[in-house]
C-alpha cells in the first residue's frame, strides 16, 4: 500500500483548487490528525529543493511552484501559451477586493470609466462573484473576491492584503494634483 504523503501529494497534484483536510481525510479514510500531521511533513519535504511547494491558503491546502521559480515562470508567463489578466481588469479586480460588497455602479464611480465588461470578465474567471443586493432602489448586485482570488494571490483571507493606506500619497501631493482638476481652480491658482 502507497503511503499518505504520496496519496495526498498526488490529489493535491490533480486538484483544480484547494483541498480542506476533512475533504483529504474522507478520501484517504484517515483521521483528520493523521492527514494534518502528513501534510505538515510533505509542506517541509516539498519545501526543501523542490520546484513545487505546499501551502495553507483559504482554509485548505494547495500544491504552488517554489518562490525561487518565479523569474523563470515570468519568462515562461510572457509567451503566447499564457493567458494574462488586462490592467483594466486588475483595477477593477483591486477595487473590488479593498471596497467589497460594491455595486457595478460603485466600480465604475472609483475607475471612472465603465466597468461592466471587466466585471463579467472577472466573474466569468471566478475572481469575484455576486455576494448579495444592495438595499433599496434598483437593489443593485454587490461583488466581493472568492477563494480563488484568494489562491490565485496567495493569501489565507482578505485581510492579508496590503493596506491601502501604504499606496496612497500624502494629502499634500493629492491636493496638488487635483487642484487642476477643479472646476473652481483659476490659473492663479496653479501658478502658486
Amino acid at each position: 500500500m502507497t503511503d499518505t504523503a504520496t496519496i495526498l501529494e498526488a490529489i493535491l497534484f490533480v486538484a483544480e483548487e484547494p483541498v480542506t483536510v476533512e475533504e483529504l481525510a474522507e478520501v484517504t479514510e484517515q483521521p483528520r490528525s493523521d492527514i494534518e500531521a502528513a501534510l505538515r511533513d510533505l509542506a517541509v519535504s516539498l519545501g526543501s529543493g523542490r520546484g513545487i511547494v505546499l501551502r495553507n491558503v483559504a482554509g485548505a491546502w494547495r500544491l504552488y511552484t517554489h518562490p525561487d521559480a518565479a523569474p523563470y515562470l515570468e519568462r515562461f508567463a510572457a509567451t503566447d501559451r499564457a493567458k494574462r489578466i488586462s490592467s483594466a481588469a486588475v483595477e477593477t479586480l483591486a477595487v473590488v477586493a479593498y471596497k467589497q460588497p460594491v455595486s457595478r455602479g460603485q466600480v465604475t464611480e472609483i475607475r471612472g470609466v465603465d466597468s461592466d465588461q471587466t466585471l463579467k470578465t472577472l466573474e466569468r474567471r471566478g475572481l469575484i462573484i455576486e455576494i448579495g443586493r444592495a438595499p433599496g432602489p434598483g437593489q443593485a448586485v454587490l461583488y466581493g473576491t472568492t477563494d480563488i482570488f484568494l489562491e490565485k494571490l496567495g493569501v489565507a483571507s482578505i485581510t492579508d492584503l496590503p493596506p491601502l493606506a501604504d499606496h496612497v500619497p500624502p494629502a499634500q501631493i493629492v491636493e496638488t494634483l487635483e487642484l487642476p482638476m477643479r472646476p473652481d481652480a483659476s490659473s492663479n491658482d496653479l501658478t502658486s
